[in-house]
């Protein structure tokens, strides 16, 4: 159901049972596909490509142009996945000549005012929390959570299964399974709860703590302890991506565990 007091552009391509509500703004590069609904007054501009059932709430701004001064009106997508839920206020910008798109995937939960800047690429089944602002570029990977208040530096990764704290300002790359502190920016565990209701055995929740501790606790540098993981913990798939992240970051890991009194 379409109603007569929003605007859907005549080339915009609307799938199956699509619902959209009073004063929503759709714009003509746009694909949405079926069984979405699209909130009071949420505007989907050019470039959206949203799959099936996502739900759009209220003043969310969907491919919005980008907050990047070199951008030149080039033309840019925002992918979005299936199942998403958008709430208010949320807005999210499409790529820049830099990737070309921004990509969000699917079972995602963005709570209300999160942005989610150009060329950020969201994994699935993610939960971001209340006004989180990711910066450009950054890349989120799967079964995130990111606490209220957040803010990520552009370009900054963040590993599968990890959280962050609320409230963090987070510069440098995450590892999968980890927790961040919202003061110092310091590992503080592994994510046990998270990786218990994903499914993952305790033997395997006991590998990834033991991986952790040596990395994040010895005093070793994150090269001497990626090799001494590979020496005391048995090969895993989980293993294995923490390491190559580690290997591969960019940008430098967070710092080391250490006491409140430090």
């Amino acid at each position: 159901m379409i109603s007569a007091q929003a605007y859907v552009h005549p080339d915009a391509k609307i799938g199956a049972d699509v619902t959209v509500e009073p004063f929503a703004y759709i714009a003509g590069d746009v694909v949405i596909g079926d069984g979405c609904w699209i909130g009071p007054g949420a505007v989907i501009h050019d470039g959206a490509r949203i799959g099936k059932r996502c739900r759009i709430h209220t003043a969310a701004s969907i491919s919005c142009l980008p907050q990047d001064l070199k951008f030149a009106g080039e033309i840019t997508t925002c992918e979005i996945g299936d199942d998403n839920d958008i709430r208010e206020y949320v807005t999210v910008s499409r790529g820049t000549a830099s990737t070309g798109t921004t990509r969000i995937g699917s079972n995602n939960l963005l709570m209300a005012y999160v942005h989610v800047g150009h060329d950020c690429v969201v994994g699935n089944r993610c939960v971001i929390a209340n006004r989180v602002s990711l910066a450009g570029e950054v890349h989120v990977g799967d079964w995130v959570v990111i606490g209220g208040h957040a803010a990520i530096h552009q370009w900054t990764h963040i590993g599968d299964h990890s959280m962050i704290q609320g409230g963090a300002l987070l510069g440098q790359d995450l590892p999968p399974f980890v927790i961040v502190r919202n003061d110092t920016l310091r590992f503080a565990g592994i994510n046990k709860i998270g990786l218990s209701r994903r499914g993952f055995t305790p033997e395997r929740i006991a590998e990834i703590h033991d991986a952790c501790r040596i990395l994040f606790q010895s005093g070793l540098n994150y090269l001497a302890g990626c090799e001494e993981v590979e020496r005391q913990v048995p090969q895993s798939p989980e293993r294995d991506l923490l390491l190559e992240f580690i290997r591969s970051s960019k940008r430098g890991v967070i710092k080391p565990y250490a006491s409140s009194r430090e």
